[in-house]
């Protein structure tokens, strides 16, 4: 802090309020009015720009003691157009803009030094910001850490990548089950570190993610001869594709760590994972965990290696183009996936999931109504490919009503959906963030629509003649929109708009017992997925169907992705192909 900050701090004095902000708490959000200024006394402040993706960074920076925060609106008596957190305890001096005021008016020459003192606080700042936009676009000079964890890792696949079969599942299956030992311990700490979800659903889902996916991989070859075609004489051969960077979604990530590390290790790569900034601790957890078992195994410990301090974009910007690095799984939002397709390398990138649900004529409404219960309410809806619409023949109407009721769902009447819609969404429809993997309870109690008891799911109207915004977009919490459609036609017409509208490519569900009516709908559906009488959040990731298992689901060219996989290792080999002469 320079002469003239400190000068003007004194003249503040008799108008500043000490205030302490607890870590994750917000100082001010994007929209706010800009009614103060802050000076930042103890601990680190981040500056998030507005955002509706979970997984996408939205930090445009971090501020320490001495910083100023919220001149610039306070200066142009415009809104907020970033929010501030505090990313750790943060205790700050805040000075009204009426007291700023009082400042001009009792003393102006005081309050004209005031002025420029911010002025050029905010002049600095925005120098800065051009120069690193500068720097990012022209700098060519390699990060010293993304070096290190790439050159170990590139070593580290060299030693590994002619281990035999055997010990590599040996391998496989102490991790899944070292993490599987300590889930309860990963899931309580995650929903502490995220404050999203449900602990006893997270050790499902960590469980289902490490010994699940290990049960597939054990046995299954990984590495040279995969499979042989005696009457064409061609024998496919399997190699690594070498380092691959994973990128760690703050909705899974411990299932998404174990996931993509088992199944990169299966096909003799090595990995790097970038875990998300509201996730680090977790995650470095689970890395110590995993290390311990490379340990054991005598294997290279820089086998699995993971960001273990706050990264910025341009630091997974660099480890993504790395010239080593093979290939990028992008797990997170849209944001997250286009960084990854923009590196310049091979990515498997996974799209957003918005399925709708189809409850036909014909569907058996119990099995129906308690199928979507199991899957929406699962992790408070944090699984992508769980149902975001159900889609009713007026036929059933009244009976999935009643059904979806005694499952524990509230179900909203008109009056009550627009005051719900109105206070959980945004105006361009998106489920405000504080909403996001939050109990029924915790946001029908916020929206002034609480009930008693602890209900699993919202279900709110949603008129099929003007389906949009709100009522038409994905939402990561337990919550529903319910359309009503008279007939096949109406219901596949307005299920293929909803996966047109918002998340083409990933899940759709159909709830019937007519082969017919499921052969219409997997050919006119735009999604990857096509699940028949399932719940489907444990459908689409092959808890509960017959899929591979997995937690990178594929959305194919639908959702502008690379493929319709349930991502797994034979996604991450390059299989080469042994021709001999036929003729």
């Amino acid at each position: 802090m320079d002469a003239g900050q400190l000068e003007m701090l004194v003249v503040l004095e008799p108008h500043m309020q000490a205030i302490t902000v607890p870590a994750g708490s917000a100082i001010f959000r994007a929209g706010d009015p800009s009614d103060a200024i802050y000076v930042i006394d103890a601990g680190d402040v981040r500056v998030e720009v507005r955002s509706h993706e979970v997984d996408t960074d939205a930090v445009l920076e971090f501020r320490g003691p001495g910083s100023f925060l919220g001149d610039t609106g306070v200066l142009a008596k415009l809104p907020r157009w970033t929010s501030a957190f505090a990313h750790t305890d943060v205790e700050a001096h805040r000075v009204s803009a009426d007291g700023l005021r009082r400042v001009y008016e009792e003393s102006p020459v005081e309050g004209l030094a005031i002025l420029r003192a911010l002025s050029r606080d905010t002049a600095a700042r925005a120098e800065r910001a051009a120069r690193q936009l500068a720097d990012h676009l022209s700098d060519d000079q390699p990060d010293p850490e993304v070096e290190r964890l790439v050159a170990g890792a590139v070593a580290a696949q060299r030693a590994f990548e002619t281990w035999p079969e055997d010990r590599v599942d040996a391998l496989l299956k102490d991790i899944a089950g070292s993490i599987a030992g300590q889930a309860e311990e990963l899931a309580r700490l995650t929903v502490e570190e995220t404050h999203i979800g449900n602990v006893a659903h997270k050790v499902l889902k960590i469980n289902f993610a490490s010994l699940g996916v290990y049960s597939y991989l054990e046995g299954k070859p990984g590495y040279g001869v995969i499979r042989e075609d005696a009457a064409r004489k061609v024998v496919e051969m399997a190699s690594p594709v070498g380092v691959v960077v994973g990128l760690v979604p703050v909705t899974n990530p411990v299932p998404t760590f174990v996931n993509k590390a088992l199944i990169a290790l299966k096909a003799r790569n090595s990995i790097i994972l970038s875990p998300h900034r509201m996730a680090q601790g977790v995650s470095r957890v689970a890395g110590e965990i995993v290390q311990g078992a490379l340990a054991r195994h005598d294997a290279p410990p820089d086998l699995v290696q993971w960001f273990e301090k706050r990264t910025s974009r341009k630091q997974t910007a660099k480890l993504m183009r790395h010239a080593d690095v093979g290939m990028i799984l992008a797990t997170g939002g849209p944001g997250m996936v286009k960084a990854a397709y923009s590196s310049g390398k091979p990515a498997i990138g996974v799209g957003a999931g918005n399925a709708p649900a189809w409850v036909a004529p014909d569907a058996d409404v119990e099995k129906a109504a308690a199928a979507v219960m199991l899957s929406k309410g699962f992790d408070y809806g944090l699984i992508c490919g769980s149902e975001q619409h159900l889609v009713v023949d007026a036929s059933i109407r009244e009976a999935m009503l009643a059904a979806l009721q005694a499952q524990g769902a509230v179900v909203l009447d008109a009056a009550e959906t627009a005051q719900f819609v109105a206070a959980a969404f945004t105006g361009e429809g998106d489920l405000h963030m504080h909403f996001v993997g939050q109990s029924a309870a915790t946001i029908l109690e916020a929206t002034g629509l609480g009930r008693e008891g602890d209900p699993g799911l919202v279900v709110f109207q949603a008129d099929a003649e003007e389906p949009g915004r709100a009522m038409a977009h994905e939402r990561l919490a337990p919550v529903l929109s319910m359309f009503t459609v008279d007939g096949d036609d109406e219901a596949i017409a307005l299920c293929r708009y909803l996966l047109d509208y918002a998340g083409a490519g990933h899940t759709a569900n159909i709830h019937t017992e007519d082969e017919a009516r499921i052969q219409r709908f997997a050919r006119e559906m735009p999604a990857s997925r096509i699940l028949v009488n399932a719940p489907s959040a444990a459908g689409c990731c092959g808890m509960a169907t017959g899929l591979a298992p997995s937690l990178t689901l594929g959305c194919g060219t639908f959702g502008g992705n690379s493929t319709t996989d349930n991502v797994t290792h034979e996604n991450l080999m390059n299989i080469k192909r042994l021709a001999y002469v036929t003729v």
